[in-house]
């Protein structure tokens, strides 16, 4: 049993707006020097421009999910944002790699379904 096309969008644009919000308060927290991310950046031990450049791929990959022609090439580049922040958690810094793995997880379900060519605007653009 398949979900219309309706409801197939309506999960898509749901997913991609809550992932928009968390990413652009993530990135914002760090772009204002929350001391939590201060302290993060820290530990990964390169160096605060670091949490800068993080934060406005966060803000970047938050405002591409929600540009029509371009939530694709949101939830890619925020999906490899997080499998690199999974890796910081397992590898550098400890603590959870659960919510940086939920969250590329999460983007990877958004670039997967608006892939250009077989996603869900292929298929809209078909149908209409």
């Amino acid at each position: 049993m398949s979900l219309s096309a309706n409801t197939d969008r309506r999960i898509v644009w749901t997913v991609r707006v809550l992932l928009a919000l968390a990413f652009g308060a993530a990135g914002a927290a760090k772009l204002a020097g929350v001391a939590q991310m201060v302290q993060i950046f820290d530990l990964i031990g390169i160096g605060q421009w670091f949490r800068y450049v993080t934060g406005v791929v966060e803000v970047a990959g938050a405002v591409l999910l929600l540009i029509p022609s371009a939530g694709f090439f949101g939830g890619l580049l925020l999906c490899v944002t997080m499998v690199f922040a999974a890796a910081t958690h397992l590898l550098v810094i400890g603590g959870s790699a659960v919510p940086a793995i939920v969250l590329a997880h999460l983007s990877a379900f958004v670039a997967y379904r608006l892939r250009p060519n077989g996603g869900v605007l292929a298929h809209s653009r078909a149908t209409t």
